[in-house]
């Protein structure tokens, strides 16, 4: 049975850091990209990074970038996004997802989701 599970969620003001992770199990992990989504209320779900594990080939949204960084612990099966100088418009639900071979807008295995929230 495939599980994620995100974590690492909370309150921040502006400019400070949050690390979320993402620990899966239930599937060959190095056959997988794991990527973080987020969803704002009111808004479109937004793909933001992405992480292929077998070759560690990294995704980044323009609206993250600079900003935030995705890895992966392949030991732990767990894949990381350290978010740095958060601003309010991040504010938002995170969701993780594992997707066979490369991250795609449609399909995986998605997690519960964790709030965070970015304060001025």
């Amino acid at each position: 049975e495939v599980q994620i599970v995100e974590s690492g969620g909370g309150s921040v003001q502006a400019g400070g850091s949050l690390r979320l992770s993402c620990a899966t199990s239930g599937f060959t992990f190095d056959r997988y990209a794991i990527g973080w989504s987020r969803q704002a209320p009111g808004k479109e779900r937004e793909g933001i990074s992405c992480i292929a594990i077998s070759d560690g080939s990294t995704y980044y949204a323009d609206s993250v970038k600079g900003r935030f960084t995705i890895s992966s612990d392949n030991a732990k099966n767990t894949v990381y996004l350290q978010m740095n100088s958060l601003k309010p418009e991040d504010t938002a639900v995170y969701y993780c997802a594992a997707y066979l071979f490369a991250c795609s807008p449609h399909g995986g295995d998605w997690g519960q989701g964790t709030q965070v929230t970015v304060s001025s």
